[in-house]
């Protein structure tokens, strides 16, 4: 029997090296049996490679006008590596769709990773309190969105980006029991503690739907049950 040919590809077998290397590592520190202190990185944006493995969403997809980019910047004697997701956003209704009543967001999201040797690609942070991201906002009221293998396909978890000092660069902890499921935009009952241990994409989006230029920029996100440094912003519900 001949091995399928997505099975010999080299991301594949990338990535099921990666997943071997972290079991084997989680089994020989044996951190499975006590509290995790190592960080477990889910998305580096000092990495170039990260940004293609990431999608843009916005109005436009069904005829708006908001307008969505996502850019590496590399890394200069003053700010790290990052990602920077920006654009407009329009609150405009796109001609002779009748259908279309509410427009204004823009998102990203990293896209389905490819399956590993161990199955489905998830990560798996139940072993963490937080999610950590190191950012440098402009303000605006952004969220934080995370898919898992939930029942319903379509639940996204959200909570807000709470910048503490736009324009400088900060690191902003979640705790992931804060965040709350939502589906197309609503809250959503019974809120079901999410499933940590099959996260499927991390991602941000901005629904205020004022009207003008956006700039947001993320250098990596992280799980972690550690305050990092002094610049880092715990957020309790």
């Amino acid at each position: 029997m001949r091995p399928s040919s997505h099975l010999l590809a080299p991301g594949f077998l990338a990535r099921s090296l990666d997943e071997f290397k972290r079991f084997a590592k989680i089994a020989y520190t044996q951190e499975s049996l006590r509290t995790a202190t190592t960080p477990y990185h889910l998305l580096d944006f000092t990495n170039p490679d990260t940004i293609t493995m990431c999608k843009t969403m916005s109005d436009a997809d069904m005829g708006g006008f908001s307008k969505v980019a996502l850019d590496q910047i590399p890394a200069t004697a003053t700010e790290p590596a990052h990602m920077k997701f920006h654009g407009s956003i329009s609150i405009d209704l796109p001609p002779n769709r009748p259908q279309i009543q509410r427009t204004g967001y823009a998102a990203w999201r990293n896209k389905d990773r490819g399956p590993t040797i161990f199955g489905k690609s998830l990560w798996d942070v139940d072993p963490y309190l937080y999610l950590a991201l190191r950012v440098k906002s402009d303000g605006r009221k952004y969220f934080v969105n995370v898919q898992t293998e939930s029942i319903e396909y379509t639940d996204i978890h959200q909570h807000r980006l709470y910048a503490q000092r736009p324009g400088e660069w900060e690191t902003l902890l979640i705790n992931w029991s804060d965040f709350v499921r939502t589906n197309y935009g609503q809250v959503v009952e019974p809120q079901n503690e999410m499933m940590t241990q099959k996260v499927r994409t991390l991602g941000i989006g901005l629904t205020d739907r004022v009207p003008g230029p956006f700039d947001l920029c993320i250098s990596s996100m992280w799980a972690t049950n550690q305050v990092e440094d002094g610049d880092t912003h715990r957020r309790e519900r």
